[in-house]
């Protein structure tokens, strides 16, 4: 029997309680020679995500007493990041580990299986959506009709911006050239004033420090300063206390498995599977905080300066966002559906992110 909602506190209770070995060994493990060996990429190029992807990925075969093992691949290792779901659809990879708003190209609604401006904006409000109200249930289906098997979420973390000026309030942002990663996040930004401009990762440094942009943003602090900001900026923006990032606050990756891979598990091996990539998500999103934490000291001994926007910001740009998430919402109607989910989410007293006045004359096309 699969599990389809269990909530994530019971499933890391019953890891927690039987222990992972004790879980494998009376419900998994089989006999020696019998084993499956899956093939499985990650959009990580390196360090602490890298690291624990790869641990994570080691552990399998023990866990499951050699009945299911995992080889693990970084990023471009067996195909690009833009191949990896063909590669899962043609059998040449068996799962893949990718960040969740690659698959928009093939899946729309896919925009709103992952952070964007301003809307959900904490890993555990997340999870909500996708164990308690139904977010896992339709990206399992649009992912089907597509031949792969959605597990599940794995956190990442908040992108934050690095500049060359100090932003510390929404008019800061006014004839700024910034590098985004374009789509909603751009257009939000676009709004506000901001001249952007969409380019890889591999070239935010070399644009920052010939002057073609003044400010970029990427991913969190960890990574942004292995790869050299502090060394051609000198200003860090984030959202108030308590909100790194105002634009993409919970990057998200996930677990995602070939259809013939997946059917091919007896079914208390796929429960373990879901289970595992609970288990992967807490231990990737520890591990990318822990090696932020390092960071900042970093960035404060280069002597970057760190900026703070304020809640009155945090309004503004979420009534630039709101008619934004709507467009973007219209384009296809799973999208429209997915949003409705955390529109209301988002409305209801357990967030208050959005009032009635904000989506006043606004509609879904459900």
């Amino acid at each position: 029997m699969t599990i389809k909602t269990t909530s994530r506190r019971n499933a890391l209770r019953t890891l927690a309680g039987a222990g992972a070995a004790t879980l494998a060994a009376p419900h998994i493990a089989t006999a020696a020679g019998e084993g499956t060996t899956w093939k499985i990429q990650t959009s990580h190029t390196g360090g602490i995500g890298l690291a624990t992807f790869k641990d994570w990925c080691s552990s399998i075969e023990e866990k499951t007493g050699g009945e299911l093992s995992f080889t693990a691949f970084g990023a471009n290792d067996v195909v690009g990041d833009f191949q990896l779901y063909d590669a899962v659809k043609n059998g040449v990879l068996d799962a893949v580990n990718p960040f969740t708003i690659y698959a928009q190209g093939i899946i729309p609604a896919a925009t709103f299986l992952t952070s964007y401006p301003l809307g959900l904006r904490n890993p555990h409000e997340w999870d909500v959506f996708f164990y308690s109200l139904g977010g896992l249930e339709i990206a399992r289906e649009l992912y089907a009709a597509q031949g792969m098997k959605f597990i599940g979420p794995v956190h990442h973390g908040p992108n934050i911006i690095h500049s060359k000026v100090p932003i510390r309030s929404i008019d800061d942002f006014a004839g700024l050239k910034m590098r985004m990663p374009g789509g909603m996040v751009a257009e939000v930004f676009s709004e506000i004033g901001a001249e952007t401009t969409v380019l890889p990762g591999s070239e935010i440094f070399p644009a920052l420090e010939k002057g073609t942009i003044d400010a970029a943003d990427f991913v969190g602090p960890a990574v942004n300063y292995a790869l050299g900001f502090s060394q051609v900026t000198k200003y860090i923006s984030m959202g108030p206390p308590g909100f790194m990032s105002l634009y993409q606050p919970v990057d998200l990756m996930d677990i995602t498995v070939g259809q013939a891979a997946w059917d091919a598990l007896t079914p208390q091996m796929q429960q373990f599977v879901e289970m595992e990539t609970h288990v992967y998500s807490d231990m990737h999103h520890a591990a990318i905080q822990q090696a932020d934490q390092e960071a900042w000291a970093k960035f404060e001994a280069d002597g970057t300066e760190i900026n703070r926007l304020s809640q009155d910001d945090v309004e503004l740009m979420t009534e630039v966002a709101v008619p934004i998430w709507f467009d973007y919402a219209n384009r296809d109607k799973d999208a429209a559906r997915v949003f409705k989910i955390q529109l209301d989410y988002m409305m209801s007293g357990s967030l208050g992110y959005v009032t009635a006045e904000q989506i006043e004359g606004l509609t879904l096309n459900l």
